[in-house]
């Protein structure tokens, strides 16, 4: 029997509440490799990663630099690959961030990073890989084997691991409320909504948009219309897109604003503003109390996000969006199962 397109990029959203309350049922291992990493008193923070994993890391920086009040960089793998950089890590935590655990560059900069000092720690999909087995420490975010070539619950289970790690001793706590809201969150998503949202993002061009921890959500969604449907999508912050991208903006470019409650959607009341005064489809996930675009948003996508701390509506806020994605996907006749040119792990070195 063949999938149908779709099915299992469907199947895969639809049992994320499922995968995050089994991340939560037991994270012994998690507080231990918290324990050590704040054991070790790391003054500074390093993660490595690649695709959409990429936006977990831009997550996890967010976490460190608020949660954690540490600096924290990204890496360019290649910077040890390709150039052989050989920095001193000392007092380091190198924290490579992959749901396959194979692709060569992550694998050799975190050796590299280990000869150099660094502290290191390998959030994964693979306990068994190359990765999880060259790093210090090592955590599996327990999504369970995914098919789909766009990577969705693997997502959200590595932002529930990193937040899990780098949010503190309050951090299960915290986040004990996610696999329901999660739930919710996808009701919310029905088909009504997603036709509303898909329509009035049917172009060829479409900008997405966020601030903070929203920030890697309009990475993600980006890329998952990309890679999905075809269509070119470019995430901006939302102050980077108005310090020159919006120029490009008028009528006929639809636009994803990511605007949650909190500072991070507080600080998206001006870019609605504008892109509300340029006359384009605005499409609105979450909500954003007071200020509003001139006109109506095209389309609502709501999260379910009440009693929950702003760092964990990342969580949330791609759920709709995967959602938007496989729709529009088979609007267009594309199967979002099997993109072309692409495979369920990608080797870069």
């Amino acid at each position: 029997m063949t999938d149908s397109p779709g099915s299992l990029m469907a199947a895969e959203i639809a049992e994320q509440p499922a995968v995050l309350a089994r991340r939560l049922e037991d994270i012994a291992d998690l507080e231990a490799a918290r324990e050590q990493l704040s054991a070790a008193r790391p003054r500074f923070v390093l993660i490595a990663a690649r695709g959409t994993s990429d936006h977990a890391a831009l997550y996890a920086k967010y976490l460190v630099e608020v949660r954690l009040g540490l600096p924290a960089g990204l890496v360019s793998p290649s910077a040890y690959t390709v150039h052989g950089a050989r920095p001193d890590l000392h007092d380091v935590l190198f924290v490579a961030v992959s749901q396959s655990g194979g692709s060569p560059d992550l694998v050799d900069s975190l050796a590299v990073a280990r000869e150099c000092g660094a502290l290191t720690l390998a959030v994964t999909n693979a306990p068994d890989s190359a990765l999880a087995r060259g790093a210090a420490l090592s955590v599996d975010v327990a999504a369970g084997a995914e098919r789909a070539v766009a990577a969705t619950k693997t997502y959200t289970a590595e932002l529930l691991a990193l937040q899990l790690l780098l949010s503190g001793a309050e951090a299960a706590r915290d986040a004990a409320a996610v696999p329901e809201a999660a739930a919710r969150t996808l009701e919310l998503a029905d088909e009504q909504r997603m036709a509303a949202a898909a329509e009035a993002c049917a172009a060829e061009r479409i900008v997405v948009t966020g601030r903070g921890y929203s920030y890697p959500s309009a990475l993600e969604a980006a890329l998952k219309l990309m890679e999905t449907s075809y269509v070119s999508a470019q995430a901006f912050s939302g102050a980077d897109l108005m310090h020159g991208p919006m120029a490009m903006i008028d009528s006929s470019v639809p636009t994803i604003a990511v605007v949650s409650p909190g500072r991070d959607g507080d600080a998206m009341a001006p870019v609605l503003e504008r892109l509300g005064e340029l006359g384009g489809p605005v499409v609105r996930v979450g909500s954003l109390p007071g200020a509003r675009p001139h006109g109506a948003a095209a389309a609502e996508l709501p999260i379910a996000a009440e009693g929950l701390a702003e760092h964990l509506h990342p969580i949330l806020e791609i759920l709709p969006l995967q959602r938007l994605a496989l729709t529009l996907a088979l609007r267009r006749g594309v199967d979002p199962d099997r993109p072309r040119g692409l495979s369920k792990v990608t080797e870069t070195r």
